[in-house]
């Protein structure tokens, strides 16, 4: 992409209306703009963001054996009262009625939608276990949305449902997705910290959050010392073998919210952390396939009513939460797997002919090895050029210009560390491409 033609709408003032880190970067970089109240709109940087953080929750819940598959976002009020949920969720849940004078809502969770859809079609214990997912937006009509993207009313979602025969086989889906997520958030370059939690509005017995440590996180955490040092990508052989011991391991360490912190019973060496919730996974038995019917024939023929757990990332907040944990003073700092591009080529010399030529080649080339990149070829000083780059946080920024290319090098800056090296355009090519 030639920045030349992208729609890059960068601020040099940050909006007085933001009042987080995240809120302030993303208005700043030109990856949204707020329409109404908690409602923003996604602009294509943003929107790039959106989709590669979409796409390693995809791959991770594909991975784990769910199917993806798309509901909608208007629900039947109906359904909700098969529930017992229509009334009891609160001013939250947004009501609506058609021309029809029918009742409906634009939907803030899908758990009741999901379990008609499964009653309709599935009647055998053979068919089980089954889980299904949606990548969607939800709407929640907060009484103060605030900080961006952190409490809006309007946000993307990933929420899956599992569908088992008894406890036990409920239990292991739940192991399964408590192993997705930790590898989902580790694939996007971000440490997420497993935390039991209350159920809320949800309801069941068991669930863990799913908290991003970061200095401006909206709830204080209490862990272990060894959760911060925790590579959850190490070659843990609980991945592939025992799953429940690896569960297990991983719900013994101690971590907490500042209300359930106990300091008579908990162990000796805590931290305390800032953090903030980007995902939360739920078992709840049969709290919504008893009263909807969700019944399929036993093994001995008689009828059984299935065990059920649902699992929801904040996608679109993972994106705000990410930017918490990962900026500094100039801007934002992405992790490699969820930039926008991986490298922005920067023509310091935009009217220099040799400038030019050399950038266009660079751009070409890179775009050949498959490399998601961004080609500054605007005529502005370099001076702006450079603060565009660090605001919008690329992890490689080549630059080219014309004292580097007599000497045959251009500048190559690492993002998160500042390091910059000069390097012949084959070495740096090499090295960002590697």
């Amino acid at each position: 992409m030639r920045m030349s033609q992208f729609f890059l709408p960068t601020l040099k003032e940050t909006p007085a209306e933001a009042q987080v880190v995240s809120h302030q970067l993303m208005l700043r970089a030109g990856m949204i703009r707020q329409t109404s109240a908690g409602i923003y709109a996604w602009l294509p940087l943003g929107w790039k963001v959106l989709q590669k953080v979409a796409q390693i929750v995809r791959e991770e819940q594909d991975r784990a054996g769910a199917q993806e598959m798309l509901m909608p976002t208007i629900q039947s009020a109906e359904l909700w009262r098969q529930s017992g949920r229509y009334e009891a969720y609160g001013k939250e849940m947004l009501r609506i009625k058609d021309r029809h004078d029918r009742e409906m809502l634009y939907g803030p969770t899908n758990e009741e939608m999901i379990t008609d859809i499964f009653k309709t079609f599935v009647r055998s214990y053979k068919d089980l276990p089954k889980n299904l997912y949606h990548i969607q937006w939800k709407f929640r009509d907060e009484i103060r949305p605030r900080f961006g993207l952190m409490r809006g009313r309007e946000f993307l979602m990933k929420d899956n449902y599992s569908f088992d025969l008894d406890v036990e086989g409920a239990k292991l889906s739940y192991r399964k997705m408590f192993l997705a997520y930790l590898r989902t958030f580790a694939r996007m370059g971000i440490k997420a910290i497993p935390m039991r939690a209350d159920t809320g509005p949800i309801g069941g017995d068991l669930s863990h959050e799913f908290i991003i440590l970061a200095e401006t996180g909206e709830s204080q955490v209490f862990c272990e010392k060894r959760w911060l040092d925790l590579d959850v990508l190490a070659d843990d052989p609980g991945y592939d073998s025992d799953l429940k011991d690896f569960f297990a391991k991983y719900t013994s360490l101690y971590a907490a919210t500042e209300e359930m912190h106990d300091a008579a019973t908990a162990p000796a060496e805590l931290e305390t952390a800032r953090g903030i919730e980007v995902g939360h996974i739920f078992y709840f038995g049969t709290k919504y396939s008893a009263p909807m019917g969700a019944v399929v024939t036993g093994p001995d023929g008689n009828p059984v009513t299935v065990e059920m757990g649902s699992y929801g990332i904040g996608v679109s907040r993972v994106v705000a939460a990410i930017i918490e944990a990962s900026h500094d003073s100039n801007g934002i700092i992405w992790p490699d797997p969820v930039a926008p591009f991986h490298v922005a080529v920067v023509n310091l010399k935009a009217d220099d002919a040799e400038c030019a030529r050399v950038s266009e080649e660079v751009y070409a080339k890179l775009q050949a090895a498959g490399v998601d990149v961004l080609l500054d070829d605007r005529n502005e000083r370099p001076g702006a050029k450079f603060a565009d780059m660090d605001l919008i946080g690329i992890p490689w920024q080549l630059t080219i210009g014309p004292r580097g290319l007599k000497n045959g090098v251009v500048e190559l800056k690492r993002r998160a560390t500042g390091e910059k090296q000069e390097l012949p355009v084959e070495a740096a090519l090499a090295k960002v491409t590697g």
